[in-house]
């Protein structure tokens, strides 16, 4: 139990902080973003992508209206329910009608806390840096009074604009070893980014889900982001890992890709038993993890640029597959029911690789009946007209930019 004086001291201590912050780069995701009367925003992304100053850009119109609180603060710790009570008497001492809830969902019950705050006409907006956020809550308590959305490390384009670079094969180069988590685009210290996984295994991980094995889930956790663009399966892991159960491994799995350290993506199939059985191709959420933390031996230029390709399209769409039946194709991207884009990438288009390249792609147009496919490289430019289908080959900073 905390203290009405306590919980006060740190809500304006925090709030000082908050309201002093350096607005920043305007985000993309910002257009998206909407308060709206009875709704809660949920905002979820990994740890240091930017959640806290997109909140002040989108607040710091009225910031005298508005009342900040991150519940990792320490200060904080042993929260019990009565001190929810405490909260709201502090929060109408200082009548405040927009609330900024960070990493509440630490806190039992807090979804009652938040479904009473906006029967009191209250506006709500809550961040967490696990995809899971709410899931259950947001079933049962929440129901149909939340708006959801994902936020990033900087997308290429917010790239370009952070570091004022033009839009050239130079600046892709850097953007695919350098990623886009802000602060390590400040400083360029790779310490930042050895810490930032280390503490978001731990404290979204090992401590949520009660962990035990923690040395396998980093052996795990490592190895998978030194193998993007690479398909992957619990079976084949357990042995490597000389772990018993592949159900093990694919829960794993599953709290890395929670925790937005890694994505997974499906191989295509009309059957949903089909894409479970199937190996999933992994990708990371930044390529600046992925050069401070992964185990390689080359500069994997291919694959660097396949997982920023995999990322452009992710913070678009929510369904992306890999195609594999004789040929393969790197992704297809379908929404409200439909293929809506095929794409195969390729750092160099050459002539020993350009068959594979191209045939992998025809054989999804034609498995799909499209008529358009596009091959993303690194800097060349070239169309091909195959049997009435055009293939048209783009450089990543022109399909990106």
């Amino acid at each position: 139990m905390l203290l009405d004086n306590q919980i006060g001291v740190v809500l304006d201590a925090q709030n000082k902080t908050f309201k002093t912050k350096s607005l920043g780069l305007v985000r993309e995701k910002l257009e998206e973003l909407k308060l709206v009367e009875n709704f809660a925003l949920i905002i979820t992304g990994i740890r240091r992508c930017g959640k806290s100053t997109l909140l002040y850009q989108l607040l710091k119109q009225d910031l005298s209206n508005t009342l900040f609180l991150n519940f990792e603060d320490t200060r904080l710790a042993g929260f019990e329910n009565d001190d929810f009570t405490r909260l709201l008497s502090e929060i109408k001492k200082r009548e405040a009608k927009i609330l900024f809830f960070d990493e509440i969902q630490m806190l039992q019950n807090w979804e009652l806390f938040v479904r009473q705050m906006l029967d009191e006409d209250y506006k709500v907006v809550i961040t967490g840096s696990n995809a899971t956020l709410l899931s259950k809550e947001l079933g049962t308590k929440l129901t149909g009074r939340h708006l959801s959305t994902e936020l990033f490390p900087f997308s290429y384009k917010e790239f370009l604009l952070f570091k004022n670079l033009e839009n050239t094969a130079t600046a892709l180069q850097q953007y695919l070893q350098d990623g886009g988590f802000p602060e390590y685009l400040k400083t360029n210290n790779g310490v930042i980014l050895n810490q930032l996984l280390e503490d978001i295994l731990y404290r979204d991980i090992v401590v949520r889900y009660a962990i035990k094995d923690v040395v396998n889930l980093k052996k795990l956790a490592v190895y998978l982001i030194s193998n993007i663009g690479k398909p992957v399966s619990g079976n084949n892991l357990k042995e490597l890992f000389g772990i018993k159960s592949a159900t093990t491994i694919l829960d794993f799995f599953s709290y890395l890709e929670n925790a937005y350290i890694l994505q997974f993506v499906p191989k295509f199939s009309y059957s949903l038993k089909t894409q479970i059985r199937n190996p999933k191709k992994v990708y990371v959420i930044d390529l600046g993890l992925f050069s401070q933390n992964s185990i390689v031996f080359s500069d994997e230029n291919g694959r660097r640029l396949e997982n920023t390709v995999y990322l452009h399209l992710r913070q678009k769409f929510k369904e992306i597959y890999y195609f594999q039946e004789k040929k393969e194709c790197d992704f297809v991207v379908i929404e409200k029911g439909k293929v809506v884009e095929l794409l195969q990438v390729c750092y160099t288009l050459t002539a020993e690789n350009m068959e594979r390249e191209i045939s992998g792609l025809l054989a999804a147009m034609d498995f799909f009946n499209l008529n358009q496919g596009k091959i993303i490289s690194f800097n060349q430019t070239e169309t091909f007209n195959k049997a009435g289908k055009t293939i048209t080959v783009l450089p990543a900073y022109v399909y990106m930019g």
